[in-house]
């Protein structure tokens, strides 16, 4: 479970009780940072390598071979933790249509937080 998951349930658990404003606010950041991630395939690939690039040169050609195989819909795995940020940095790279990019990424995350909240429910 990563940070997000885990700040969502303690949140539901002690904190708010509106799930519906937790759900939004879980779902539209990790969406934001799946865009960043995007962003840097897109643009910033010549940053490759850097300390602070959150792709590994590895993950991100492993990442390609996966889209190349399964196609765009493998974009609603993004939100597994170690292939969900090579996957969306890769579909900046192989230029994906930013607004199917952001559909499917939303779907699959929003998916991931609605079952968390349900299973505390």
């Amino acid at each position: 479970m990563g940070v997000s998951e885990a700040a969502l349930i303690a949140a539901a658990r002690y904190g708010t009780s509106d799930k519906l404003a937790l759900f939004a606010a879980a779902t539209t950041g990790n969406v934001l940072g799946a865009v960043v991630n995007y962003a840097l395939g897109a643009w910033a690939l010549r940053f490759e390598g850097r300390r602070w690039f959150p792709v590994s040169s590895r993950s991100r050609q492993k990442a390609e071979r996966v889209f190349a195989r399964f196609g765009y819909p493998v974009l609603l795995l993004s939100w597994l933790p170690i292939i969900g940020d090579p996957l969306t940095v890769a579909a900046g790279i192989l230029r994906m249509p930013f607004a199917l990019f952001l559909v499917l990424v939303a779907i699959g995350k929003a998916a991931r937080y609605a079952v968390l909240l349900w299973l505390i429910s």
